[in-house]
């Protein structure tokens, strides 16, 4: 009667693992269905400060080069932007769309800053209407549940693609005043509906580089470099547009029906 446990135990456990997991995480790292493996914030997380910080290693994990890419590369990063956006509030602001404004409201190109470090800290003081402490307090507040949307233009072994990927925070901890705190009209941007954005379309390369991923990149030198291997045609660059914001979830890790099939086998082991 006690082997007869196990497998409902194993069962239960495999069949929650696979409903909570959202995204593939190892060691820490969030993979994406890119280049760039998201380091902080972990999905759930509650913020504030004078700031929100994004972490991302853009090189995933020392398997592409840093730019300056060459003109002829088969796989680069040729930009990436970032919004955090709420349906339940509307908003959809820029952290940043590769050009800087006027006293940084919105960032510039990520890929230049810190040259040389393959993680790029991005750092954007929150804008006035997310100034506060706690939970909303009222049904006009801006304060609550978002998402940071990581967009990255890249090319991949001559392909290029253009992926969506979010990342559900709160804004609930204490944000205070700063005194260089953008008002939010000016970041924020028109919000388009799940079914527009067409996240699902868009990440059809699958999230890349986990481990046991047997993706290999294919590169040319540098921008620097006099070598020119030729590997790839060059393609136009994706167009991001102008409609910024989507209410669909990343891609999952693994699927219940994995960790159904697997349970099953313990079952039977058990058995």
């Amino acid at each position: 009667m006690k082997l007869l446990l196990y497998p409902t135990f194993f069962l239960s456990t495999f069949v929650a693992k696979a409903s909570a997991l959202d995204f593939t995480i190892f060691n820490g790292q969030i993979f994406t269905p890119g280049f760039a493996i998201l380091d902080a914030p972990q999905p759930g997380t509650p913020l504030g400060g004078d700031t929100i910080e994004v972490a991302l290693d853009v090189t995933a994990n020392g398997k592409l080069q840093l730019p300056p890419y060459g003109d002829d590369s088969p796989s680069r990063i040729n930009n990436i932007t970032i919004f955090l956006y709420s349906y339940d509030t509307g908003r959809n602001f820029t952290i940043t769309n590769g050009t800087a404004s006027t006293n940084d409201v919105s960032l510039g190109d990520i890929m230049q800053s810190e040259s040389g470090s393959t993680v790029k800290h991005v750092k954007w003081t929150w804008p006035v209407c997310l100034i506060g402490d706690g939970k909303p307090d009222s049904a006009d507040s801006d304060r609550g549940a978002y998402n940071i949307s990581i967009r990255q233009n890249f090319r991949l072994n001559g392909e290029d693609h253009y992926t969506i990927f979010d990342v559900p925070i709160s804004v609930t901890n204490k944000i205070e005043f700063t005194g260089g705190n953008p008002p939010c009209d000016s970041v924020n941007n028109p919000l388009l509906t799940p079914e527009e954005i067409d996240a699902e379309s868009a990440n059809t390369v699958g999230v890349l580089f986990a481990p046991g991923d047997a993706t290999v990149i294919q590169q040319s030198g540098t921008a620097d470099d006099d070598d020119d291997d030729g590997i790839g045609p060059s393609k136009p660059e994706a167009n991001p547009g102008n409609g910024l914001g989507s209410g669909a979830s990343a891609i999952g890790s693994i699927s219940a029906s994995y960790w159904i099939y697997l349970s099953s086998i313990v079952c039977l082991f058990f058995l």
